[in-house]
């Protein structure tokens, strides 16, 4: 009975003994899987999303932003990324179509769960999927939608990388009456667009306050082809005025050139940065002249600034054409400026990259120097003035208005 007992007892200590090797083991293993694990974690892509047109009516201005912006990713991970995680760009095609863009939005925020959003260059695009991303708590910065409203249609969580309309129309405007001593005006809108209907509002403002006088105002609608009725009404003008300024879109704009033109229309057309696409001068003619449109940047190698200059050897180098527009480089600098937060705000939190984004101070781009002051979520950017001559876009002026209409 005592050796049965004895036998039971050795039996027990060694079975206590084997469950604590496997214990410790199994603590052991654990604490490597973590460790490696937590190596995995810091190794992590930093997922930024972009919703760009690709297709659709905004694609000429779009693809070279989205261009851009995928430039700017390559070469920030060329470099080490931002501390010393990997850059990953999620972009989806929005395809001018609010509803696709509101679903893309959704899944960045959703499903992707990235640390902020970048896109677009038009204002109803923005509007489609910027409260959604600030819903979800999300940053979004749009590289080339102008409207100085934006901020308030979206608080707190939306930035923008360029200058606003009041500030390009009045810039528009202030050359026309100042530097070209253009008194009186014609003045097209589309009225479909939130863009152009403010760009010719602010147009309007800043003009009639230097001086000048519109002799008519006129609108179309988007996707018109024949513009005989405008050419017809403006035709009918005595005295006829020294200026057009037509506020059109990308699409349209070419065709409205064109038009106007072969009609023998030949005042100075004026307008604002929808002008800077291809298709302007694709549409028109090679032979296009006195157009002048106001704009972020004229990628020039001859006239440009140092980053400039970089900007468009590598993008000529990566894509193998010139850069299109200012967009590409829009969408270039937003990256870069997305990036310099998070690197400043040391966490890919949304709420510390906001925090980073609203105290960032004169930040160097392609496209100039970006300080968001007094709690302002659009910069303060000089405009630059582009003329077309015989179909070639020339750098004209840089212009800071004196005064800029209230949004």
């Amino acid at each position: 009975m005592e050796k049965s007992y004895r036998n039971q007892l050795l039996v027990g200590i060694i079975v206590f003994l084997v469950l604590l090797a496997v214990a410790v083991v199994s603590i052991e293993l654990i604490g490597d899987r973590s460790a490696r694990e937590g190596e995995v974690g810091a190794e992590l892509p930093l997922k930024i999303g972009a919703i760009y047109n690709l297709a659709g009516a905004q694609s000429s201005l779009d693809t070279p932003s989205a261009n851009g912006a995928q430039l700017a990713v390559k070469e920030l991970n060329a470099h080490g990324g931002i501390g010393e995680r990997e850059l990953q760009l999620v972009l989806y095609d929005g395809k001018t179509d609010p509803r696709a863009i509101a679903d893309c939005a959704r899944r960045l925020t959703d499903t992707d769960r990235v640390c902020a959003i970048i896109g677009f260059s038009d204002t109803d695009m923005v509007l489609a999927a910027a409260p959604i991303a600030a819903e979800a708590g999300t940053v979004f910065i749009t590289s080339g939608a102008t409207s100085p409203k934006l901020p308030g249609e979206v608080p707190e969580y939306l930035f923008l990388a360029c200058f606003g309309d009041n500030v390009q129309a009045a810039a528009g405007a202030d050359y026309a009456y100042e530097y070209r001593g253009l008194k009186t005006a014609y003045l097209l809108v589309d009225e479909d667009m939130e863009y152009t209907r403010l760009l010719a509002a602010y147009f309007k403002a800043r003009y009639t306050e230097l001086g000048g006088a519109i002799l008519l105002e006129d609108s179309f609608t988007g996707g018109r082809a024949n513009f005989s009725a405008q050419i017809a009404a403006l035709k009918g003008l005595n005295p006829a005025p020294e200026l057009l300024y037509i506020a059109s879109g990308p699409d349209e704009i070419g065709t409205i050139v064109k038009q106007f033109r072969d009609a023998g229309i030949t005042q100075p057309i004026f307008g604002g940065d929808a002008y800077d696409t291809p298709e302007l001068v694709r549409i028109a003619g090679a032979e296009t002249s006195e157009v002048y449109f106001t704009t972020h940047a004229l990628l020039d190698e001859d006239t440009g600034t140092e980053r400039a200059r970089a900007f468009i050897a590598a993008y000529r180098t990566e894509y193998g054409v010139e850069p299109e527009n200012a967009f590409a480089a829009l969408g270039y600098d937003t990256v870069m400026l997305l990036a310099d937060a998070i690197d400043r705000a040391g966490s890919d939190d949304s709420e510390a990259i906001l925090q980073a984004l609203q105290a960032t101070k004169d930040w160097e781009g392609v496209t100039g120097s970006i300080s968001y002051e007094q709690g302002s979520r659009i910069p303060t950017k000089g405009v630059t003035i582009v003329s077309v001559v015989n179909g070639t876009f020339t750098y004209s002026e840089t212009v800071m208005p004196e005064k800029v209409p209230a949004p």
